[in-house]
């Protein structure tokens, strides 16, 4: 289940008797809680009414003990468990043994789930593990042992569409005024992150009382994490070729202690892309979107848009001739040398210097 449907469950009042919030996305975690804390318990219950219990601390036994018990000072009880993973049995590394008997593993919760009243949610969290690598299997452990909860909602991290999307309706609810191409520049500064999105508009939202419009400058400056933003600029000025306004946004990664071999590393990738879509074919926008999303690359309008304006300005031998400059100006960084502007200054120098 998505959180989306689990809000919509809580709004139609279905309370289930336990669920999982599994996945390491704090934003939609937080807000799937304070969703059915609000809906299941009455205001002047929510103090009372709220258990918290941590898996690394208590056993599991214990919180299914204060679950069966009647609270004398609330009607209804919202029972709050952290780090559920920590009740798996330990040492485990396979799909068999009686972790998984029972469809699920855990009889004591199966057998609490099976009489439980309806004075009492139980919601487990389970935020060590994602959905990928290594973690991918450790969490799949995770969902089989708790499998006798009816409702498992999966807050994974979003992709940069739904982080887009929830950066317009937190700036639409906030009532501030930001543009497309700056909410772009804050999702994708903050890593599509949506709990760090959340946090930066509402900052920003106080910043800008008074009906003051957000530019990419004030994000800029307001935003720690844009810094890293500044570098799909600097590649738009080498697109153009515009020498001043390069080493400009140059001085100012400098300024903001940018680490200028990474810096180096995002506009390599911008021409190798650039490149790509030149060979492909891919002339606009909409099919350097649509190609970057069948061959699995992380892409999003605005980054399709700098794609196509570098494939754009550059001629494919120019753009090998510029890949080859980065080879030599990465080879520079590796150097002895008394800092790491000299050599993407004079990068930006050679670069530049090609004819338009």
């Amino acid at each position: 289940m998505t959180p989306q449907q689990f809000i919509a469950l809580v709004r139609q009042r279905k309370f289930p008797p336990a669920c999982l919030l599994l996945g390491p996305e704090s934003y939609q975690r937080d807000y799937c809680r304070r969703a059915l804390i609000e809906a299941f318990l009455d205001a002047e219950d929510r103090e009372s009414g709220v258990v918290r219990f941590d898996l690394e601390e208590s056993g599991l036994e214990r919180v299914l003990d204060e679950a069966m018990m009647p609270s004398l000072f609330a009607p209804r009880r919202v029972i709050l468990v952290r780090n559920a993973e920590a009740a798996l049995p330990r040492g485990r590394t396979g799909a068999t043994g009686d972790e998984e008997s029972g469809g699920g593993g855990c009889e004591a919760l199966k057998r609490y789930l099976e009489r439980s009243a309806g004075d009492t949610v139980l919601v487990f969290e389970s935020a060590r593990y994602g959905p990928e690598g290594e973690d991918k299997a450790r969490l799949e452990r995770v969902r089989k042992f708790y499998a006798a909860v009816p409702v498992i909602v999966e807050c994974f991290p979003m992709d940069a569409e739904q982080a887009r999307k929830l950066a317009r309706n937190l700036a639409q609810r906030a009532h501030l005024a930001i543009g497309e191409a700056e909410l772009d520049l804050l999702a994708e500064s903050l890593g599509w992150d949506a709990a760090r999105i959340a946090a930066e508009i509402e900052k920003l939202a106080v910043w800008a009382q008074g009906g003051r419009t957000v530019t990419a400058a004030d994000i800029a400056v307001l935003v720690p994490e844009a810094r890293s933003a500044g570098i799909f600029q600097l590649a738009d000025a080498l697109a153009a070729r515009d020498r001043l306004r390069a080493l400009e946004l140059l001085d100012t990664l400098v300024r903001q202690s940018e680490y200028l071999p990474l810096a180096l590393a995002s506009l390599s990738s911008q021409l190798r892309l650039a490149l790509a879509a030149q060979e492909g074919g891919w002339k606009k926008p909409e099919q350097i979107l649509a190609q970057g999303a069948r061959l699995g690359l992380r892409m999003w309008p605005a980054r399709a848009q700098q794609i196509s304006r570098t494939a754009n300005s550059f001629p494919a031998d120019q753009l090998r001739a510029a890949l080859k400059l980065i080879f030599q100006a990465d080879r520079g960084l590796r150097d002895v040398r008394p800092d790491d502007r000299t050599p993407i200054e004079n990068f930006i120098f050679r670069l530049t210097a090609l004819p338009a």
